[in-house]
């Protein structure tokens, strides 16, 4: 008898990704497709939410090409986090999906303040709860309010309604009672539109069979409840026990740490998604790749890179910052970065990467006084998870082994999680 496989989809603002493992959860296949960019216009960001399904369509073609799917027997979908469309009740969209970094709800932020609890993730700018309000007023016969990865997921299984607790959090959703709020209603939510929100990882339903015809999938394959990209990221590397983080090196330091209990401080941007019965805590720091380029090309950074002494610390205690401003692992929002620039490049360039490193330190150690657990492990992600001499520098500053990801691809975290759905308890 043939091996199983699985599928995670993983969809992005600017293509989908599709990568099928094998039931020792190794990679059989892969494949992406472009998308066009998301429409700015209006003060709106949206997306035609039929581009998605399109692109999901091609992928399937190219890894049926492989073989690779013939034996699927499960699927899972990750999505952008926030991005949020209407549909009616056979889940035609009402109206092209607002994204996730649209701020067309904003001036809804402060009605949003006033009744939600501090802790909830539906605060902000870009709130999806804010578009929702708008988007309810402006389509008074729609059926069902989806998120990106709830909208694909739906189109697989041929009924529509269903959500996950890690998209669903910032649309209000409370993930330590599992059930949307009172205070909801404050707003004047229409809690007809609210989908039934579920654990990731649960089975929803094999493939509609008309749906998997067309994709040239097996009709028995499960659609499994999914997650959002950056979940699914932190699912990719491997992390799965109680205290091991992943950093995210990228233009901004986040970090995330797998916790046997929720943890949140809004006054920090630090909040929680829930994985079964654990959770995964962060934030995020201004501090990062967009610190470092204020002063450095990238190019800059390469040449300079052999000539750093990871085992030689400069004696710098800085906190390097891109602007004004810090939000975690400590909120100042007057905090300035002016350093006294050392003629020596590539000791000013080791300084920045000791200071950046000593943030990454003092974000684990705030997670942990807040309530989360020691930081046992760590794997990194993004652009400067490359740079050896930096994972040195970090290792010496953590104390904690640096393990390598085994991938950073969010849609190989939504295949796991469709090969495994996440343990009921913590480990």
């Amino acid at each position: 008898m043939a091996a199983a496989c699985y599928l995670g989809l993983d969809i992005g603002t600017s293509g989908v990704r599709g990568i099928v493992l094998d039931d020792a959860g190794q990679p059989r296949a892969q494949a992406s497709v472009p998308m066009p960019a998301p429409l700015e216009q209006a003060g709106s960001i949206s997306q035609d939410p039929e581009i998605w399904w399109q692109a999901v369509h091609a992928v399937c073609a190219e890894l049926g090409r492989t073989g690779a799917l013939r034996d699927l027997r499960a699927l899972a979908v990750d999505g952008t986090s926030g991005t949020l469309l209407l549909t009616d009740a056979a889940g035609t969209p009402l109206a092209p999906a607002l994204m996730y970094h649209d701020r067309s709800g904003q001036a809804l932020a402060a009605r949003i303040a006033a009744v939600a609890p501090p802790e909830s993730g539906a605060h902000g700018a870009t709130s999806p709860l804010a578009r929702l309000v708008l988007l309810q007023a402006a389509h008074p016969a729609a059926r069902h309010a989806l998120h990106q990865a709830d909208w694909i997921a739906g189109r697989l299984l041929g009924r529509f309604g269903t959500s996950d607790e890690n998209n669903a959090l910032k649309l209000g959703y409370d993930p330590v009672a599992r059930r949307w709020p009172d205070w909801l209603d404050q707003l004047a939510v229409r809690r007809s539109l609210l989908p039934e929100v579920v654990p990731p990882g649960r089975p929803l339903g094999p493939l509609d069979p008309d749906v998997a015809r067309a994709l040239g999938l097996p009709a028995t394959a499960q659609v499994i409840a999914g997650t959002t990209d950056g979940c699914a990221s932190f699912l990719a590397t491997g992390a799965e026990q109680v205290g091991e983080g992943v950093s995210a090196l990228g233009s901004t330091l986040t970090i995330k740490l797998l916790s046997d209990r929720p943890v949140f401080a809004p006054e920090f941007g630090v909040y929680s998604h829930r994985l079964g019965e654990r959770w995964l805590a962060g934030g995020a720091s201004n501090s990062g790749g967009q610190a470092l380029l204020r002063f450095f090309g990238t190019a800059d950074i390469v040449r300079l890179t052999p000539a750093l002494r990871p085992d030689q610390p400069t004696g710098f205690h800085w906190h390097p910052l891109p602007g004004i401003g810090e939000r975690f692992p400590i909120a100042d929002p007057a905090l300035r970065f002016e350093p006294a620039r050392p003629a020596d490049d590539a000791r000013f360039l080791q300084g920045l990467l000791e200071g950046i490193a000593d943030v990454e330190a003092e974000a684990y150690a705030r997670l942990q006084a807040l309530g989360a657990p020691a930081l046992r492990s760590l794997r990194s992600v993004g652009g400067g998870a490359a740079n050896e001499a930096w994972t040195r520098i970090r290792a010496a500053r953590l104390g904690v082994p640096m393990l390598p990801p085994c991938s950073t691809e969010a849609a190989h975290g939504a295949a796991l999680l469709a090969m495994t759905p996440w343990p009921a308890g913590p480990t």
